[in-house]
């Protein structure tokens, strides 16, 4: 019936393979939430202030930080909430103005309600005065120890209370020269209501700014006439508590009827490269939105920025990506750029036309394995996704955690962090595609935290919080692990002999090839909680097997499809399969008459990750 369904410190090692990395071998990126990172406060007192709760800074990703980050086989960090965004805290003896609680979700603010692109989050500096030259100094300590590093650019929308107050000479802040007596004019940076004040939404039934604490600013206004389109599309005067009230949208030449006012590329430039894109758009009138974009990229590479990650890309113009990241891959070919799409039927537009690197791959791979996780879905499902995207697999970001979605030991997720190691292999080696690892994962972080805006299950990035099981392996700052339990320990052990052996494999830029379905029709005891296939590239040659079960152990005799064997060119007799995470389990390929097999024993959530003849 299921075949109707079928299609020690590795500083100076990180800096050898950097430089052919995303060529020859994966890419592996760990996403931190920059401000909680360092924080050793355990209070956690919802909606806390910083001075309660703590904050993490830039100063805390020290050299032995950077260096255990790589030793756990990471080759990018992604440092979410950089850019200075909108937050409560008072920061105006530096010169920084405040901002409305009214207006800012939490008290430390959503790091995707910007306020200022050319400079950096107050909240993370020793000397907020001195914030960015403090940043810089992450850069250089990143770049020493082996790492690229990757900040987010949120092109669709910006905070209400936009300033840009670090806007160099020259350039203007957005919205600061826009014509606010008309709803749309090309060259404005926001949409209008002309004529209509926003309104604060209603809802503090159910929510109150600060949970309820007095503040002088929060008193349910905010001034901005005219009222702006909020940043989700909401063009409404007084928006939705669930709309993203914090922010207003960024107009790209697209009239509030669809219609647009920008040049498009021509048909067949899906095919060309960044730098056929780049020439296209030289000399081309632009609307003003993408020329400011352009010009904060490229502040931000000339500081020595690798990359960034792009937050809700497909709410932007695919020909504004084009125009944009041919610029940033212009000037550094080598840039990363990764984007959040979620639409299936854009992928292929915004990897060939928009030029984007890497894409979430949520609602196909992400969305089946957390089905799989959590008991309801077959395994007999991801031949079928591979299959699917196997001409933009590449270009698919893996993941099994990220600060949008649930921590895999919350209740609501898996329950127990251990239910993720098959998953992780699976999301680790399946395809060539990079793999994204978020801070805490690896040893097992819950998220059980009720910190304020933010809710348990996922950990808050609205708010000033500790990450309790993160903060037991920074151990006081000397991120040794020195807290954590016996099985956090041996959890996070296993994501590092993963992460590195995938970052150093051959075969796993290579071919793939499915062996699951050539097991379900003939193999006894093989069923739809085990997922096999093989990688190959060169000369090595993997065989990949996984048991999603919590409490089952699974006993066959895997099989080699014929086609596989020939390929492989396997001699009869019998070939060592030497297995890679741990070196234990060694098995024998048994090889007689064209084909090949061996016996599997899987215990419950065991993988295997065979080498064959090693």
């Amino acid at each position: 019936m299921f075949a109707s369904c079928r299609p020690e410190n590795r500083k100076e090692e990180a800096k050898g393979i950097s430089a052919t990395m995303e060529k020859e071998h994966k890419i592996v990126i760990y996403q931190v939430f920059t401000r909680l990172f360092g924080n050793t406060n355990t209070t956690n007192k919802p909606w806390g202030t910083l001075e309660e709760n703590g904050v993490g800074k830039f100063s805390d990703f020290t050299e032995k930080a950077l260096a255990e980050i790589v030793d756990l086989g990471v080759t990018h960090i992604w440092y979410t909430g950089v850019p200075h965004h909108a937050l409560v805290t008072d920061y105006s003896e530096h010169g920084i103005s405040s901002d409305d609680p009214d207006v800012v979700k939490g008290r430390a603010g959503s790091p995707y309600a910007v306020k200022d692109y050319y400079n950096v989050n107050p909240d993370l500096a020793e000397d907020p005065a001195n914030r960015l030259q403090e940043f810089k100094d992450l850069i250089g300590r990143t770049h020493d120890a082996g790492l690229k590093l990757l900040i987010d650019i949120v092109p669709n929308h910006v905070a209400r209370h936009y300033e840009g107050k670090s806007t160099p000479e020259g350039s203007q802040p957005f919205g600061a020269n826009d014509d606010t007596s008309v709803a749309y004019s090309r060259d404005n940076n926001f949409y209008y209501l002309p004529g209509q004040e926003f309104q604060v939404p209603d809802g503090r039934g159910s929510y109150s700014p600060l949970g309820g604490e007095k503040h002088p600013a929060a008193d349910g206004k905010f001034q901005e006439v005219p009222a702006k389109w909020t940043g989700n599309g909401a063009r409404k005067s007084k928006p939705d508590l669930d709309d993203w009230y914090e922010t207003v949208k960024i107009n790209y030449g697209v009239r509030p009827d669809g219609g647009i006012e920008f040049d498009t590329l021509p048909e067949g430039y899906e095919h060309k490269d960044h730098g056929e894109h780049y020439q296209f758009w030289e000399g081309k009138d632009v609307p003003s939105s993408w020329i400011k974009f352009k010009d904060i990229a490229l502040y931000w590479l000339d500081m020595g920025v690798d990359g960034f990650r792009f937050d809700m890309a497909e709410m932007v113009p695919v020909a504004f990506w084009s125009y944009l990241n041919s610029h940033i891959k212009h000037k550094n070919p080598e840039a990363v750029l990764l984007a959040e799409v979620y639409n299936p039927g854009l992928y292929r537009d915004y990897i060939h036309k928009g030029k984007m690197d890497y894409l979430y791959d949520k609602v196909e791979f992400y969305d089946s394995l957390k089905h799989i996780m959590q008991g309801h879905g077959w395994t007999d499902h991801m031949p079928v996704v591979v299959d699917g995207l196997k001409d933009i697999e590449h270009h698919m970001l893996h993941f099994l955690e990220n600060h949008d979605e649930q921590r895999i030991a919350s209740p609501d997720f898996a329950g127990n962090a251990q239910i993720g190691r098959p998953a992780m292999v699976v999301s680790a080696t399946m395809t060539t595609s990079p793999t994204m690892v978020y801070f805490g994962q690896e040893v097992g972080e819950p998220a059980r935290e009720h910190a304020g805006f933010g809710r348990p299950t996922r950990t808050s990035i609205f708010d000033y919080i500790g990450v309790p099981a993160h903060q037991r392996w920074m151990n006081e700052g000397k991120f040794d692990g020195g807290q954590l339990s016996k099985e956090e320990k041996k959890l996070r052990d296993f994501y590092k002999r993963l992460l590195n052996f995938t970052i150093q494999s051959k075969a796993l830029m290579g071919a793939y090839r499915d062996i699951h379905y050539y097991n379900r029709d003939n193999t006894e005891n093989y069923n739809y909680r085990v997922l096999s296939y093989a990688r190959y590239k060169d000369d090595e040659r993997l065989i990949i097997t996984t048991n999603f079960d919590t409490a089952t152990t699974h006993r066959f005799n895997l099989k080699l499809p014929p086609e596989l064997v020939q390929e492989w060119g396997l001699e009869e007799g019998n070939i060592k399969l030497s297995e890679q995470l741990y070196g234990e389990n060694q098995r024998i390929l048994k090889v007689k008459d064209g084909k090949a097999d061996v016996d599997i024993i899987l215990k419950p959530l065991e993988s295997f990750i065979f080498k064959v003849g090693a």
